[in-house]
């Protein structure tokens, strides 16, 4: 944690305009998130262990700036953005998917993760290894999640099966609920870590990005955050994360996911 504030310690004042000014006086950068678990690999709510991977950068951000930081969940997917417009919190954080239909609401920062839809399964049913073999399958993934966006678009209506709650798909593959679910990259990798009979099949849509999403007015804590992760990205730290949160398989496969 301390070695994330020492890496933004280079990072450029925010102009001083109305939104960052006012979060430095209140002395708070409120986090909307979506609560999976305490084990959650990006933000854990409540917190964990381990603090997961957003929320260890946000707190490096949070440190360097002198705020402390405040979690403010809601449930669902689609409450985040909403929750945003509404002024219940500054910054959505937490697996958040960078998509055109959230564009055109809010503003992202630069990518905070690497991110694609992956076809998964559990032994001992194969791994999906092409889009024309998902498409004659049923397919679960999460309602309201960018994923379901995707999927909705590459396989018939019919074949989708968007009732499962999120962070549950891994465990319905393991009790046999259903035999394929997509969900992006990061959490299939995190899911095989933990049980390594699952498989990676399909890539599933474009290569995509996660990261923090803000009000579209809200200029200078977004050049504020975006300097903060640029930087970060270009130091070891980064990797040092992804290695800690994913394994030490997690560059080569979110590689492949960049490639194919």
């Amino acid at each position: 944690m301390r070695a994330l504030a020492l890496v933004g310690a280079v990072v450029l004042a925010a102009p001083a305009v109305a939104d960052f000014p006012d979060i430095q006086a209140r002395g708070a950068l409120r986090v909307i998130v979506m609560p999976l678990s305490s084990a959650d690999e990006f933000f854990t709510v409540p917190l964990g262990a381990k603090p997961g991977f957003d929320r260890e950068i946000l707190d490096g951000f949070a440190k360097l700036h002198r705020l402390r930081l405040e979690v403010v969940p809601v449930e669902g997917w689609d409450n985040l953005i909403p929750a945003l417009l509404q002024g219940r919190g500054d910054v959505v954080a937490g697996r958040f998917t960078v998509t055109d239909a959230r564009r055109r609401q809010i503003a992202f920062t630069t990518e905070v993760f690497p991110s694609r839809n992956v076809a998964m399964t559990r032994k001992p049913h194969p791994p999906v290894t092409s889009l024309d073999a998902l498409k004659s399958r049923r397919v679960a993934t999460i309602k309201g999640s960018s994923m379901a966006e995707v999927v909705r678009s590459v396989i018939p209506a019919g074949n989708l099966d968007d009732s499962f709650a999120p962070g549950t798909l891994p465990a319905a593959l393991k009790a046999g609920k259903v035999e394929v679910a997509v969900l992006g990259v990061e959490s299939a990798i995190a899911a095989q870590r933990k049980d390594p009979d699952i498989e990676l099949g399909v890539f599933v849509g474009a290569p995509m990005s996660l990261a923090y999403g803000v009000r579209p007015k809200d200029a200078a804590l977004l050049q504020a955050l975006d300097e903060y992760i640029d930087n970060l990205r270009r130091t070891p730290t980064w990797n040092r994360l992804v290695i800690d949160y994913f394994g030490a398989a997690a560059p080569e496969i979110l590689k492949k996911a960049r490639a194919q």
